[in-house]
């Protein structure tokens, strides 16, 4: 989950490094380090611990110059987070860096071998054992003792390596974490994700499994690790580079939950028709009839992403009339789970890199399982690794607690419900129809409950002392609490789960008293008696909450609001929708009332502590 830049070009690299470095911060930040070669062929290393604004004072103090150089963010894994275990390592000569993110599982082995030869380490990691690794390779070509020495490591890696012996030369390996490389004008970039290089160009290569790359200033050589040359596509990046700044908020987090509607609106865009509420999928490449052949769908994804396949589960089997099972990406592939050529798989991840659902997507494919991707990075392995994919168009996410992706996740999520059930149930189906209206009526519902901001910093001050925090849904609403309950430990630090509204009785019930908030979904559908009937029951429990005299705040329909004013200590009021599209709705709230206590607490939203964005490694 670290992060890397490159550069080899005519520009000083360090600038470039440090900025690509602050737009990968939200891959780890326990320390941070560069290497650059300057004019004399000196290879220069700066490394710091903590974050990134500690580097910078490093190099203010002790400038660094040279045209090419890599750089690391981390999230420590092998060592702890202290300057000596700090990326890049070097061998034992001192003229080969390496920056590394992933895990070398068989660094210990390799380790011992490397010490009876003669070799001494200077840090805990495993990254230092591939450095030393390709010295030992080493003769008078860097990439050929790359491939060698990459033969030998067992685990995941994304690799950006310079040697001072050979100067102008990056290389770059992949097996696992991402790698991409950007194609400039006489200049050229590594990183381990597009915003870090989004600024200076769009044009970029996303490299597989087992390649590597040898990038100087002539230009970019692809090959295996036999020394085979290949080619592969580059993807041209629509997204502004704009998108990836703050632009005037306090925080990324609080940008992106205002992102929400147009992330939505450009998720819908081209897939609906406003005339006929036909929904138009042409990138899933999977004909009608095979939709239509489908006997179940499996969705795999992990995180916040999981908690939009458990949503999506309500909206698939409701119009589209399909079984359907959601699991865990860490769980589905070590139970030998039960997939046939006649299961869809829907593999869910904001980044396309995230390694438990990318193993997982793998594993229905072996099964003989086509999979259909919804993914946000166009390029990405898991997009390249699907038969269809599904994009969702929210941009790039830089906050490491997702909001903007999760609610473009469920609206391509409904999209592929109303699409299949439109196939399997006939398009003209007046249900089908009218949600498609309702649908598009959503970026707009969205904007006047953002527009109510001011109200949960006001509500953040009567709940931020909390040390335990409850969320209570039923049916589709539950994955929602599940969603509300993790933005706010994710950001705050603050204990909270999700339960089901139903299964108080059974033990939840015991954790209340006059400390607890419970934040209970107890929105409805006015056209819906399935959802007045789950109303009443989610009332009832509000008020077993309250005769325990547990803390209430209740998110409703501002038609309820009368009633729930009598019971709940504080009332959240959101417009009125269809039950399935509810929760676009609702997860606003739970994400401004997770970002105002976190700010409110002193802690950090945008990189909170022990986590990081993609999570690219188990």
């Amino acid at each position: 989950m670290c992060g890397i830049v490159g550069y080899i070009g005519n520009r000083q690299a360090v600038p470039i490094i440090l900025d690509g470095l602050r737009r990968l911060e939200y891959r780890g930040y326990d320390s941070a380090g560069l290497a650059v070669v300057n004019d004399a062929q000196q290879l220069v290393v700066r490394r710091a611990k903590g974050k990134l604004r500690n580097l910078e004072e490093n190099i203010r103090d002790l400038p660094v110059e040279g045209v090419y150089g890599v750089g690391h963010t981390r999230w420590a894994t092998h060592g702890r987070p202290t300057e000596e275990n700090a990326h890049p390592h070097m061998d034992s000569k001192g003229e080969i860096v390496v920056v590394h993110n992933g895990i070398v599982e068989n660094y210990l082995a390799l380790k011992h071998e490397l010490q009876d030869a003669g070799h001494t380490f200077k840090s805990e990691t495993d990254t230092e054992i591939i450095a030393h690794l390709i010295e030992s390779y080493y003769v008078d070509n860097l990439e050929d003792a790359v491939r060698k020495a990459l033969k030998r490591v067992t685990g995941v890696y994304a690799l950006g390596i310079m040697s001072k012996r050979e100067p102008g030369k990056i290389v770059g390996a992949r097996s696992g974490p991402p790698v991409v490389v950007g194609l400039g004008d006489n200049e050229y970039f590594l990183a381990s994700d597009v915003p870090a290089i989004l600024s200076h160009t769009r044009d970029m290569i996303f490299l597989d499994d087992g390649d590597l790359a040898v990038i100087t200033p002539e230009g970019v050589q692809l090959m295996d690790l036999d020394g085979k040359v290949l080619k592969r596509q580059v993807s041209h990046i629509m997204w502004d580079p704009i998108m990836a700044e703050k632009g005037g908020y306090k925080h990324f987090m609080l940008k992106e939950i205002f992102e929400q509607p147009r992330a939505i609106r450009d998720t819908m865009l081209g897939r609906v028709s406003q005339d006929t509420g036909k929904i138009f999928l042409d990138e899933v490449n999977l004909t009608h009839e095979e939709l239509a052949r489908f006997t179940q769908v499996k969705i795999v994804a992990c995180g916040t992403s999981w908690h939009a396949a458990l949503a999506g589960k309500f909206m698939l089997e409701r119009l589209a009339r399909i079984p359907v099972e959601v699991d865990y990406g860490s769980e589905f592939r070590y139970r030998d789970p039960i997939v046939t050529p006649d299961t869809l798989t829907v593999v869910i991840s904001q980044s396309g890199e995230t390694a438990d659902t990318l193993a997982a997507q793998r594993e229905a494919k072996a099964k003989g399982s086509k999979t259909l991707s919804i993914c946000n990075v166009v390029g990405s392995m898991i997009t390249r690794e699907a038969v269809g994919n599904l994009l969702t168009h929210a941009g790039p996410e830089i906050g490491v607690a997702s909001t903007k992706a999760f609610t473009a996740q469920l609206t391509a999520m409904f999209l592929l419900a109303l699409h299949m059930g439109q196939i399997r149930r006939g398009e003209q189906e007046p249900e089908l129809y009218s949600l498609t209206q309702e649908l598009l009526l959503i970026p707009g519902k969205m904007e006047a409950v953002l527009s109510n901001d001011s109200y949960y910093e006001d509500l953040s001050r009567s709940l931020f002392r909390a040390s335990d925090f409850l969320f209570l849904g039923r049916g589709i609403h539950y994955p929602i609490a599940l969603e509300g309950a993790l933005k706010l430990k994710e950001i705050s630090y603050i204990h909270a789960e999700g339960y089901p509204a139903g299964e108080m009785k059974h033990g939840p019930n015991a954790l209340i008293d006059e400390e607890l908030p419970v934040v209970v979904l107890a929105t409805r559908d006015p056209n819906s008696e399935e959802s007045r009937l789950r109303f009443e029951k989610t009332f009832s429990n509000i008020q077993e909450v309250k005769a325990r005299g547990g803390i209430v705040v209740a998110v409703c329909c501002a038609a309820d609001m009368e009633e729930i004013a009598k019971v709940a200590d504080y009332r959240i009021f959101l417009p009125t929708t269809h039950e399935l599209l509810l929760p676009l709705l609702e997860i606003v709230p739970l994400q401004l009332l997770a970002y105002h206590i976190a700010v409110r607490r002193g802690c950090d939203v945008d990189q909170p502590r022990n986590l990081a964005k993609s999570v690219t490694v188990e």
